[in-house]
């Protein structure tokens, strides 16, 4: 199933130097978003110096996206996009030690990453990439490298596992 990320009701936009990615603490069920305001908020930080026109488009909680047999597939919270530069974003807010989130975060990821490259819309990106983004900053017992290694490897795209974003 391709994703259709020309959902209007979806969008967020800003060309600010410094923005953040937000998503309300569960229960919401309240698609991610932008926020160029309160930073107490702010799961990712985005540093756009050249103030960009970015489109940020929430996945979770406001596209569908349905695997064969109906049920709905797992997605990630989001996608920033300007110029032919794509960003796919899983914000989480977890303080535990070892990498449990990073597992279900790069899962979330890969699922959307494997629904949009169905779409039309995929190949117009000449710069891909993918951000896990923790808020609480956990520490890792050992270090991610191999996991972006195999990341890009596998989808292309270059993932990072940080919260900050400098487009």
């Amino acid at each position: 199933m391709s994703i259709n990320l020309a959902v209007e009701v979806c969008k967020t936009h800003s060309n600010r130097k410094l923005f953040g990615l937000c998503d309300d603490p569960h229960p919401a069920k309240n698609p991610a978003y932008i926020d160029e305001s309160d930073g107490s908020k702010w799961i990712a930080v985005v540093v756009n110096e050249d103030r960009n026109h970015v489109i940020f488009t929430a996945i979770d909680n406001c596209i569908a996206v349905s695997r064969e047999d109906g049920t709905m597939d797992k997605r990630c919270d989001g996608v920033l996009i300007y110029d032919r530069v794509i960003i796919f974003i899983e914000l989480k807010e977890r303080g535990a030690l070892g990498n449990s989130w990073v597992k279900d975060a790069e899962k979330q990821i890969r699922t959307t990453i494997g629904n949009f490259g169905d779409s039309d819309e995929a190949g117009e990106y000449t710069t891909k990439k993918a951000y896990i983004a923790n808020s609480e900053h956990p520490k890792f017992k050992e270090s991610q490298i191999r996991r972006m290694e195999q990341f890009l490897n596998d989808t292309g795209y270059v993932l990072r596992i940080e919260n900050r974003i400098i487009l």
